[in-house]
């Protein structure tokens, strides 16, 4: 798929998450296979000021590229000057969250609450259009809440302002993340316009991902939440390898995933990072409560390192595919 002059070399890829798409985490989604990566969201205002928060979660590695940069606004002139500055700093694709459902963004008529003002929101694509020679996305909800169902609409505005591609998580504002995902509503967009669509949501492997292309129509698919402490999925490969293939495999992207949040972070939000990635890496093994609770009593990241290590030298399959750990034993503190 390409959006604008930008080649996306796979299907998938890592959706935007606020405080987990930082650099390490993207740069591991890339290596796992994932096409394009996107930056946590950035408010428009913070970055036109150069504050230091926003411009640290602009901070990228070179070999995330291709990579989309992701604001965060309402008002047209500063989301055009802060579009403008991550274009400069090196954004391959500048994204505009129009999807998010969390009140104290929409709160403030930012995020999903872009969509309940069609003419708004076409007067900021048109200034985000003027200031960009890069391509511009959006990313969208299936609308406010069941009775304002406006994706298509809003969609069809954007390929009219000059809009590039468009992403569709198919749940309502209302909805944030509960419930099925109605992916018609992602099959509705793709009929509706000639940009390429994205679709996102309740994608965990790539076959959900190849069904969801199926029964839509969409380019490309987006994974957010199934992605946590599984970064593999997006290797096309990754579930055709044996058992302990896979193991390795997962340790040697454990082990990369945290010595890159150790280089890129101070030791405190390292820590941080860690405590909630490793947490996630433990995701259906045995004895997982155990390991958290002691993840998460942790204060240095070696001490969290060596906790994991232990926890996951203790859950090795024995030759049959079983937990070497009895299921009544619970794990040493050490």
């Amino acid at each position: 798929m390409k959006i604008g002059s930008v080649e996306i070399p796979s299907v998938t890829r890592l959706a935007p998450m606020a405080g987990i798409t930082n650099a390490p985490f993207r740069l591991i989604a890339r290596e796992c296979g994932s096409g394009l990566t996107t930056t946590e969201e950035m408010d428009a205002a913070a970055l036109s000021m150069h504050t230091p928060h926003a411009d640290a979660i602009a901070a990228y590695y070179p070999e995330e590229r291709p990579l989309a940069m992701q604001l965060l606004g309402k008002d047209p002139d500063i989301l055009a000057r802060a579009a403008a500055r991550l274009q400069q700093l090196g954004a391959d694709i500048v994204d505009l969250n129009m999807g998010c459902p969390m009140r104290q963004i929409t709160g403030k008529g930012k995020g999903a609450a872009l969509m309940r003002d069609v003419p708004a929101a076409a007067r900021i694509l048109r200034a985000l259009r003027r200031a960009l020679t890069v391509p511009l996305t959006i990313k969208i909800r299936s609308g406010w809440d069941d009775g304002h169902l406006n994706a298509v609409e809003v969609a069809r505005m954007a390929e009219s302002e000059g809009v590039d591609a468009i992403t569709v998580h198919p749940r309502t504002r209302a909805q944030r993340h509960a419930g099925r995902a109605p992916w018609a509503i992602i099959g509705e967009v793709v009929d509706a316009v000639r940009i390429p669509v994205t679709g996102n949501g309740d994608v965990r492997s790539m076959a959900d991902a190849r069904r969801m292309m199926a029964e839509t129509g969409c380019q490309s698919v987006m994974i957010g939440r199934g992605a946590l402490g599984r970064p593999w999925v997006f290797s096309e490969s990754f579930e055709a390898l044996p058992p302990e293939a896979q193991r390795d495999d997962k340790a040697r992207v454990i082990a990369r995933h945290c010595r890159l949040i150790r280089e890129h972070f101070r030791e405190t939000y390292a820590l941080v990072q860690m405590q909630k990635h490793l947490a996630w890496y433990t995701e259906g093994l045995g004895h997982a409560s155990d390991c958290r609770r002691l993840i998460f009593q942790t204060r240095a990241a070696d001490e969290v390192w060596e906790v994991f290590e232990r926890y996951w030298d203790a859950v090795r399959p024995d030759p049959v595919g079983q937990p070497a750990v009895p299921e009544d034993a619970p794990l040493a503190a050490g």
